[in-house]
């Protein structure tokens, strides 16, 4: 008897503790409709003693807890590793919080980074075959999450942002407008939703940015799509947030740097601008391969090829980080653009790893290059006639590597030579090539506008403005009419100069000439640029 006594003592004891679990559940989930409801059978059950019944249903209440954006101390730091590119790493730390707290969404959502520097830098189909399937259910996932949290919508903003860069890399363009629209539309509706969660005005700021360099041709596209913004409206958003100091915006920083730097020097032209703001915030260029990519790139085309080189090889040679093609791609242009004997190696190397589509013919392009200028015809005309057959025509450097080998015409070799120094930052060593020389020394029409237009970099690269606009305005008399793209440039260039100069509505008219000049090279991004000018004079 004792013994039974016992054992509805501790029977008790258990009932006691289930009653009080009850009522903090009741607290906590009331905000649950469907917790609520499992609630009332499980009170009903308590009171009626189906003890196992309550069980089960307390089960049932903690099996359909509500998804969470938990982004706590694991996802912060698997975060920072993604955006230094150490993805392995980072997928490690995933792995370990999902297991910890099944309930987070957050991993889910930073998988995705994953993805995206793995599609976009690396570029290999089976990748994207693979990884594609992920898009759809990592966006209903995040709809399972708290409608009331401002991740909700901004996770799915951002899964569809890093698809649409990532479907224009395998040339899925009609694709990509529609991720990019489904994204604008999200964005904007969660700043609208959530003010206060500043990350909305990174993706908001860059997005309206995109939307301010649309041609006009396609406007009424991007109206009917809903997607409109402006560069000014753009920019200003972005400047706003990297000033901020909340706990969101801090730890957002590194990447909203990486999306301002490239606006800031392809559509604000603020080159200058650029490095000194990446010296302002002291990127770590060396540990964070991302912006290791960014300095090198923009040093590239910056014409600082000497510092592109110490950039690569300073950077962290750790094997955690994404192993990539594009280093080699980088450095081979950074040495090419010196014509050094080793160029060759790097381009080579890149062409064997590489999977993708993009760069190849413009790098097939500059191996046949390295060869003509070395001497050597026949490995020049094997790596040309590659470029005929392989890679894409998705970018603009790709289709004019091929429209060049298809004229069978090869390029004047000093004028080639004084290009490439040109474009690595070696002015004076390419003005030497062209000391004494005039347009009439040259006997092709395209090489006439060529030579005008490389002595006008030339000075203006060193600064001898005046100089500049003289051999500029000769190169657009000589080569308008042409498909080459040196008297469309020329235009770009000399509206550069007077807005520089504050001369808006003069910078506004060679901008305008620049765009109505028809069928040349690089016209889509001539054209952009040359617009972006345009609103940049008008303040817009």
């Amino acid at each position: 008897m004792d013994i039974w006594n016992e054992e509805l003592s501790y029977i008790a004891t258990i009932m006691l503790w289930l009653r009080r679990t009850l009522q903090q559940l009741v607290i906590l989930f009331s905000t649950s409709s469907r917790a609520s409801l499992v609630i009332r059978f499980a009170v009903y059950s308590f009171k009626k003693r189906t003890y196992y019944t309550f069980i089960i249903l307390l089960f049932s209440i903690y099996s359909s807890a509500q998804k969470t954006f938990d982004f706590n101390t694991n996802c912060r730091q698997a975060y920072k590793e993604i955006i230094q590119l150490k993805l392995n790493n980072g997928q490690r730390i995933l792995n370990t919080e999902k297991v910890q707290h099944p309930d987070n969404l957050i991993p889910y959502f930073l998988e995705n980074y994953i993805d995206f520097f793995t599609l976009f830098l690396n570029e290999d189909p089976a990748e994207y075959k693979k990884r594609i399937r992920n898009l759809k259910e990592r966006v209903d996932k995040m709809e399972e999450g708290p409608k009331n949290s401002p991740f909700q919508l901004f996770t799915r903003s951002i899964i569809h942002f890093q698809w649409a860069a990532v479907k224009i890399k395998f040339g899925y363009n009609w694709d990509a407008g529609w991720e990019f629209r489904r994204s604008f539309l999200q964005i904007k509706e969660n700043q609208e939703l959530f003010p206060l969660f500043y990350p909305n005005q990174l993706y908001r700021g860059t997005m309206q940015v995109a939307a301010g360099t649309i041609p006009d041709g396609y406007k009424w596209l991007s109206n009917l799509l809903g997607i409109r913004g402006t560069i000014k409206q753009g920019m200003n958003t972005m400047q706003v947030f990297l000033n901020r100091t909340d706990e969101w915006s801090e730890l957002y920083q590194e990447e909203a740097s990486f999306y301002y730097c490239y606006l800031k020097y392809y559509i604000e032209n603020d080159k200058e601008g650029v490095f000194r703001f990446i010296q302002q915030r002291q990127l770590d260029l060396v540990n964070n391969h991302l912006f290791t990519y960014l300095a090198a790139n923009l040093s590239i085309s910056y014409q600082q090829s000497e510092n592109a080189k110490k950039i690569i090889e300073r950077k962290n040679p750790s094997g955690d980080y994404l192993v990539s093609p594009v280093w080699d791609m980088e450095m081979g242009f950074a040495k090419l653009n010196h014509q050094e004997p080793d160029a060759a190696i790097y381009f080579e190397r890149f062409l064997e790893q590489f999977k993708g589509r993009y760069y190849v013919k413009e790098v097939l392009q500059k191996l046949s290059w390295h060869y003509y200028l070395r001497d050597n015809q026949a490995l020049a005309a094997i790596y040309r006639a590659q470029v005929l057959v392989r890679g894409s025509l998705e970018s603009e450097a790709d289709k004019q590597a091929q429209k060049e080998a298809k004229t069978g015409i090869w390029p004047n070799k000093l004028l080639l030579q004084a290009r490439l120094l040109n474009d690595g930052g070696y002015y004076r060593e390419a003005l030497r090539l062209l000391h004494g020389k005039k347009f009439t020394d040259f006997t092709l029409p395209q090489e006439q506008a060529e030579f005008e237009y490389r002595v006008a970099r030339l000075y203006d690269d060193l600064g001898a403005k005046d100089e500049a606009l003289d051999f500029y305005k000769k190169a657009i008399t000589l080569g308008e009419k042409r498909k080459e793209y040196y008297a469309a440039r020329a235009a770009l260039h000399i509206g550069n100069i007077y807005e520089q100069r504050g001369h808006k509505m003069e910078a506004i008219k060679w901008y305008r000439y620049c765009m109505n000049m028809e069928d040349h090279d690089y016209k889509n991004s001539l054209d952009q640029r040359a617009k972006a000018g345009i609103a940049r004079c008008r303040d817009e």
